[in-house]
């Protein structure tokens, strides 16, 4: 069922997550600096192991699903975050996107030419109306991201999720198909795709 996805851009390969992805992904998600603004605490190897099985059995573009696409660096292999796209259950015109990145990897543009090509997946791939995205609002560096990317903050939901035993606010950001059509900013990290 694991239909192919493979993005390519100047320093990354996004693909969807294989068996011996595990060890990795476990290791990245359950530093205290990736997992406290996630929705887990820890990401055990058989957590990590449940995942891969689960998206293995999961199509692109099924709706109410999510994929997960593993970030591999081009220069060696290795898997240095992962990029999730839910394919909405009520709503096959839109896509939600979140993205991890072990900390070793951040703040040297790496998200952001991620979240490019995932936007070119589906925009001009899966012809995706709109894509948003929602952030812890303490999140400053992934809203800044998002904002990079062309994406508009929409809302500021104060005090509006039961998080890890205390109340949190987000941020939600959106972006049209048309505006990262005319967003140099975006267009800039994604190059032509190999067939």
């Amino acid at each position: 069922m694991n239909a192919a996805v493979e993005l390519l851009s100047p320093r990354l390969r996004l693909r969807r997550l294989r068996q011996e992805d595990a060890a990795a992904i476990s290791y990245y998600r359950s530093l205290p600096e990736v997992a406290c603004l996630q929705s887990w605490t820890s990401f055990t190897p058989a957590d990590a192991a449940r995942l891969v099985a689960e998206q293995n059995r999961i199509a692109p573009n099924t709706p109410g699903t999510w994929i997960q696409l593993a970030l591999t660096t081009l220069e060696d292999g290795a898997i240095i975050g992962d990029c999730g796209i839910h394919f909405l259950k009520n709503d096959e015109h839109q896509v939600e996107l979140g993205i991890s990145l072990t900390p070793a990897y951040q703040g040297r543009g790496l998200a952001a030419e991620a979240l490019a090509h995932v936007l070119w997946y589906a925009f001009d791939v899966l012809d995706k109306h709109r894509a948003w995205a929602k952030t812890d609002a303490r999140n400053h560096r992934s809203a800044n991201l998002l904002r990079r990317l062309g994406f508009r903050q929409e809302a500021h939901l104060v005090d509006n999720v039961w998080f890890k035993d205390a109340w949190g606010s987000e941020f939600v950001f959106a972006l049209l198909q048309r505006e990262w059509r005319a967003n140099i900013t975006s267009a800039k990290f994604v190059h032509e795709q190999p067939e």
